[in-house]
């Protein structure tokens, strides 16, 4: 079995490729729910729903969330009555956050939503969300604190971030299933997520950074950083905030308790040899997801390191 800990549209894109390679019956997602928000009255979850799709292969590559082809009639109504409107829900995607709706109404968990919209999807694969507590990512500016959506999509994260944190997260409780699809695994994968709010609100939930230190498989990451900046999205600001270098280094560090060996675009070679001087296994690879045939093929890379048996650090690729 492959665990994968995902959230955002790089860690879509990355379960894109793996869904090419692994099968459904053995590939289990660990998703983000720190983004998830109240949207209309509707319990709307971002990675939940990428990754559903993804697997779905219902996905909008155009726009890397929501639902192909879809329609924004109800959007557009909604903000001719005076409703908010900057969280671009389409109208086959409000179907979604309204059956999860009802169904947390009628008394379900999350865990158990995402299972039976999963199903009603046609998906093999489990996907889990990473607790059925509600924890909520919030990010300091100086306008104030303000959820993850809020400063990523309303306000298209030009705010100075002062920190990150994940409210609720103490108290919670990994998901039923989540702790055993990591000790059980055959590879952990972290994918090239923003760490600190696609993979940081995961880790944040007591009880999974202790059984990723302790699994008995290899544990992967691969990093969204590239150079000095990341592929898309604020995570350069965010590692900043949260003390950490904007880097391949950075990243190694934020995962360093648990890390086995990390995985780095093939421009980032020179920075690998320097890394494994202090001991940090990197391996490196086309990792820049343009297209189909870049996921997959990073996927693949991912893969072979991940399930290779040799515990020699692993080098560059050459041509």
């Amino acid at each position: 079995m492959i665990t994968v800990l995902t959230g955002g549209t790089g860690g879509a894109k990355f379960v894109e490729g793996l869904r090419q390679l692994v099968p459904a019956e053995e590939l289990t997602l660990i998703v983000n729910t720190g983004d998830d928000l109240l949207w209309w009255g509707l319990y709307a979850s971002p990675d939940l729903d990428s990754i559903t799709y993804t697997l779905a292969g219902k996905l909008s590559q155009e726009r890397g969330w929501g639902v192909h082809g879809d329609t924004f009639h109800c959007l557009q109504t909604m903000g001719q009555l005076g409703q908010p409107i900057w969280f671009h829900a389409g109208d086959r995607d409000l179907a979604t956050h309204i059956l999860r709706s009802k169904l947390l109404a009628d008394g379900e968990t999350l865990s158990e939503v995402t299972a039976e919209i999963a199903a009603r999807f046609g998906i093999k694969a489990r996907i889990l969300p990473m607790t059925n507590a509600r924890v909520e990512t919030r990010v300091l500016t100086p306008i104030g604190e303000i959820s993850f959506e809020e400063y990523f999509v309303e306000r298209w994260y030009q705010d100075p971030v002062e920190s990150v944190r994940f409210a609720g997260a103490s108290d919670a409780e990994p998901a039923p299933g989540v702790i055993e699809a990591i000790r059980s695994a055959d590879a952990v994968l972290l994918a090239p997520s923003n760490p600190v709010t696609s993979i940081g609100p995961i880790l944040a939930v007591p009880g999974i950074r202790e059984a990723l230190r302790e699994c008995r498989s290899r544990t992967v990451a691969v990093s969204p950083i590239v150079g000095r900046a990341p592929v898309s999205g604020p995570a350069g600001i965010l590692l900043t905030a949260q003390g950490f270098e904007v880097s391949i280094a950075g990243v190694a560090e934020f995962y360093g308790d648990f890390l086995d060996l990390l995985v780095v675009d093939s421009q980032d070679a020179p920075a690998a040899e320097e890394l494994r001087k202090t001991g940090v296994r990197v391996h490196c690879t086309p990792a820049m997801m343009r297209t189909l045939e870049d996921r997959v093929a990073l996927a693949r890379a991912v893969l072979a390191v991940a399930l290779h048996s040799s515990a020699a650090p692993a080098g560059p690729e050459r041509p």
